[in-house]
């Protein structure tokens, strides 16, 4: 069997020769032009015939391969076996990204001369759409992004795409960093792709390659081939390749023969040759082979059976040397017979540039030269690559900077249509909520009106009186204010209106009011002024003519301090509730400082609002506004300017600014530092907001009186309460009243406050309206002096405390002889003629402010309890002693206190007395507390030495 095959090898040789020396004739007569004689030589006949003889040869010698193959050949013996069997070794791709190899099918119907066609277009245009569908479908490959996105480029684009450049992302502001992209995958790709054609003409043993393609693919890879896939950089990424190398027929069963020497063992390692060991080693010098030299001659003449396959990869290799100028590569022809047979046997997978570099000797010295950076350019066709790289990097620029500038372009578009957008929808909701406003007010004006025509049915009628004590202040001045629910609670005595049988109360309380609480104040409205022979069924019927609601807002907004009629508004239950309260009987609101949301309460209720418009509010309520008012009234004012914003309108501070500008920067001091911390911060609000400056009265004996009063919507004013100022540390704010006022004579009190009260009605002012005046003796002239130095429009906090004092005692104000008569029980007959006195003449002290922080340390019934122990309470039919208001639920911190007694003198030692005992009982030597208990009693004890005095001077004052 020996000589066979020696004879195989000789005869495969002679037919290779032959075949090269056809060649060579062939290719040296297309140089030759004979002239003779004016004709030319036929060689087209000439060529034919060396071409059909050619085929003959070749048709003889595949029928003879194909009678050889079909001889019986002896196995060798098992001790020999390695040595003829030891496989070279093989190289697997180790790229992080998978190269899918187009499915082996045949093209069912068609020829293969279509087949080659198709592929060769499909390949060609990628990115067309009639074959981005059939890519994946026939060739098993996904298109990359960069074909997917660029269909409608140029003729000169799409070639870059279907290059395969996967060109990396490159910053606007330095274009130097542009990476290079796998250029080694590049040139083995455009070999490999030519071989696509031959691959669809094999018609036979698919499962057989199915099988080898397992093999392959699982087989270990060589120490050579791991050495140089470690160091691969991590640019250099495979590209996927349309296709494997392809074969005829023939050459198909030629190495099916030379592969059937070797046992089919399933899975068996391959034995690893010694890298520096080769028998057919060859160079390929600058791209290029030597067919005349000995060592590739020797190559061939070994190989010849399997040619056809290797001639395929050689020209891959040979391309990839060339394009990166590679001096130098010596090849293995072991190793490349082994990856060439590799690739016949069914690699999916088009081998990658580290498997092709694996059949050199010198892969190392080749892999670092076509690593470095700019090699590709040196090579074959680099000018053109350069080129091409140069536009496409240059085009990406230009074509992200546009996008980027577009991005931005649009983002600001969005913005700008966002911000209309918000700007339209804030245009549009204020313009809905002034017309809502607008229709607020006109109905606001409507129930107005009609309450002033009916005024005098509905005030001898039975009628609802729903009081809010809204403190509707700026929402800068409401933040700023401490415990604002309790503030607005202090006027809780509004409940004591229900002392006129024709009244009920819905009292709206800003916090939520516990049981100890609405006990004590349903204690209190027992006495309803009745006498000891009074029906006690009257007296129930007066417990249930009152209600007290809290706005469930309360809960939502703990520490918005918002004013109490806009927590009403956001209130829908209570609303609800009080529209049931009040359905079908005569109802008005009484409201606080005005506000907007008064008119939105009032619109939900359908109730009118018994106060002036809240423009008419904020025109009258200030300082410079109710100077005008005085004027008109032709009541004395004290001597100063209204309309001050700046430090150049007053005349007279212009005179000495230049002596005493550094005297109110260090002496000027607030008179209440709680809202004013300095000179300084009064002075910035005082000129944003503008103001009046007044001079103080030129007297140490002040006595400052305030006079509340109800304008009528029909017309009339009735003064409804009226006393003397006492205050604590701050000689401006008013903690408590002595009623009635003993400073000015009744019909001078009378005039003043009847001309004030017909000047704000003329400015169209209705509701509770409040004047302060300063009193004092004139040394010049030794006559009193009576001047108002302040207009108030709301519900007073001394007017609330009134109607509490009048509820317990019974009382009326006589604003004629200025007294407050109390009816007294009817006493027994002395004797026939004798009948004691039936009313009396009363004073009382009331404190609305009062407040002591060690207060919080007892409940309301133990407080209660404790004042009782000490003699401190109410005697009811006496119409004497003390009595509290209760503001607070959680705190406790706040009260408000009056006592009654037949004189002023005792009311003031009374009132004096108690809050000394309640200092005594909640204060310790080291827990003092913060109160201003201390500074009231002390104004106290002035007022009373100035009583004494005045009791001295009428006592020696001669009878006229």
């Amino acid at each position: 069997m020996s000589e066979i095959h020696r004879n195989e090898d000789n005869l495969g040789a002679i037919i290779v020769e032959v075949q090269d020396d056809l060649l060579q004739l062939k290719s040296s007569l297309e140089k030759i032009i004979v002239n003779d004689r004016g004709t030319t030589l036929d060689i087209q006949a000439l060529d034919n015939a060396i071409c059909r003889t050619e085929k003959s040869i070749r048709k003889h010698a595949e029928d003879y391969l194909k009678t050889v193959n079909k001889q019986l050949y002896v196995l060798p013996s098992i001790e020999d076996f390695p040595k003829q069997s030891a496989k070279i070794p093989q190289w697997k791709p180790l790229e992080a990204i998978p190269h899918v190899h187009p499915q082996k099918k045949n093209l069912l119907g068609a020829s293969p001369g279509e087949k080659q066609k198709f592929n060769r277009n499909l390949m060609c245009n990628p990115a067309n759409p009639s074959n981005r569908q059939i890519v994946p479908q026939k060739c098993g490959i996904s298109l990359p992004d960069v074909v997917k996105k660029n269909i409608n480029t140029t003729k000169h684009q799409r070639k870059i795409v279907v290059s395969g450049c996967h060109f990396p992302s490159i910053p606007e502001d330095d274009m130097r960093t542009v990476l290079q992209p796998s250029l080694l995958s590049l040139a083995v790709q455009h070999k490999a792709a030519s071989l696509h054609p031959k691959e669809d003409t094999f018609k036979t043993g698919s499962n057989s390659r199915c099988d080898d393609q397992q093999k392959w693919e699982t087989n270990s890879e060589s120490p050579c081939v791991r050495k140089v896939d470690e160091c691969t950089p991590l640019w250099a990424t495979k590209t996927p390749l349309p296709s494997t190398t392809s074969m005829s027929m023939g050459q198909s069963e030629i190495l099916k023969g030379t592969s059937s020497l070797i046992p089919k063992t399933p899975q068996v390692p391959p034995v690893e040759v010694p890298v520096n060991t080769t028998k057919f080693p060859f160079t390929i010098i600058k791209g290029q082979i030597d067919p005349m030299a000995i060592d590739f001659s020797h190559f061939k003449q070994n190989f010849s059976m399997c040619w056809s396959s290797v001639v395929d990869m050689l020209e891959v290799l040979k391309e990839l040397l060339g394009n990166f100028a590679v001096p130098v590569g010596k090849v293995s022809g072991e190793r490349l017979v082994e990856l060439c047979r590799g690739w016949e046997n069914g690699w999916r997978k088009t081998p990658s540039v580290n498997t092709l570099l694996s059949v050199l000797e010198n892969q190392e010295e080749v892999f670092n030269l076509v690593s470095s950076p700019g090699q590709r350019y040196k090579g074959e066709g680099g000018i053109e690559a350069a080129a091409i790289r140069i536009q496409s990097c240059w085009r990406r620029y230009l074509a992200r900077t546009a996008y980027l500038c577009h991005l931005r372009r649009k983002w600001a578009v969005d913005i700008i249509t966002i911000s209309w957008k918000m700007r339209a929808q804030i245009h549009r909701t204020r313009k809905a909520l002034q017309a809502r406003r607008n229709s607020q007010l006109e109905n606001s004006r409507s129930r107005a009106q009609h309450l002033a025509a009916n005024w005098k049915r509905i005030q001898s009628s039975k009628r609802t009186i729903i009081h809010i004590p809204s403190l509707g202040y700026s929402q800068s001045q409401r933040l700023n204010l401490r415990r604002f629910d309790i503030l607005q609670n202090i006027q809780i005595s509004r409940l004591f209106d229900i002392r006129d049988k024709n009244v009920e109360v819905i009292y709206i309380c800003p916090q939520h009011l516990g049981d100890d609480i609405l006990d004590y104040y349903n204690s209190l409205l027992k006495c309803d002024g009745a006498t000891d022979g009074a029906d006690t069924i009257q007296t129930l019927s007066s417990r249930r003519r009152f209600i007290i609601l809290t706005p469930e807002a309360v809960d939502y907004f703990p520490t918005h301090n918002m004013c109490l009629s806009t927590l009403l508004k956001y209130s829908p239950r209570t609303l609800k509730r009080i529209r049931n309260l009040i359905c079908g009987k005569q109802a008005y609101i009484v409201g606080g400082v005005s506000h907007m949301d008064d008119l939105a309460v009032a619109d939900e209720l359908d109730v009118p609002i018994l106060a002036p418009d809240p423009a008419v509010f904020q025109l009258n309520s200030t300082k410079s506004e109710g100077r005008r008012i005085f004027d008109g009234a032709k009541v004395d004012t004290p001597p100063g300017q209204g309309d001050v914003c700046s430090l150049q309108q007053e005349p007279v501070l212009l005179r000495y600014l230049d002596e005493i500008p550094e005297w109110l920067a260090h002496y000027a001091q607030p008179a209440k530092t709680s809202c004013y911390p300095s000179w300084a911060c009064f002075l910035k609000t005082f000129l944003r907001q503008g103001g009046v400056v007044e001079a103080k009265p030129p007297s140490e004996s002040v006595t400052y009186l305030t006079v509340d009063m109800l304008l009528e919507p029909g017309g009339e004013v009735t003064m409804l309460s009226c006393g003397d100022q006492l205050h604590g540390s701050c000689q401006l704010e008013a903690i408590g009243t002595t009623v009635p006022q003993t400073s000015v004579h009744p019909e001078t009190l009378h005039s003043v406050c009847m001309r004030v009260g017909q000047t704000c009605l003329q400015r169209l002012i209705v509701g509770y309206v409040s004047v302060d005046l300063a009193t004092f003796l004139d040394h010049n002239t030794v006559e009193q002096k009576v001047w108002a130095v302040d207009l108030n429009i709301a519900y007073s906090d001394q007017l609330a405390m009134t109607q509490m004092l009048l509820m317990v005692t019974g009382g009326t104000l006589n604003w004629h002889t200025g007294f407050l008569e109390v009816p007294m029980p009817v006493r027994e007959k002395v004797c026939e003629h004798q009948i004691a006195s039936k009313v009396v003449n009363c004073y009382a002290v009331i404190g609305s402010h009062l407040f002591h922080s060690n207060l919080f340390m007892l409940y309301h019934n133990t407080f209660l309890k404790t004042c009782k122990i000490h003699g401190i309470g109410f005697n009811m039919k006496k119409r004497q002693g003390t009595v509290f208001a209760l503001f607070d639920m959680r705190e406790r911190c706040s009260i408000g206190m009056i006592t009654v007694s037949d004189d002023l003198q005792g009311a003031l030692v009374t009132f004096a007395r108690n809050l000394s005992v309640i200092y005594q009982e909640i204060s310790s030597s080291k827990m003092q507390g913060e109160t201003n208990f201390k500074e009231l009693v002390k104004n106290i004890e002035d007022v009373l030495q100035m009583t004494v005095q005045n009791k001295r001077l009428l006592k020696d004052k001669p009878a006229a």
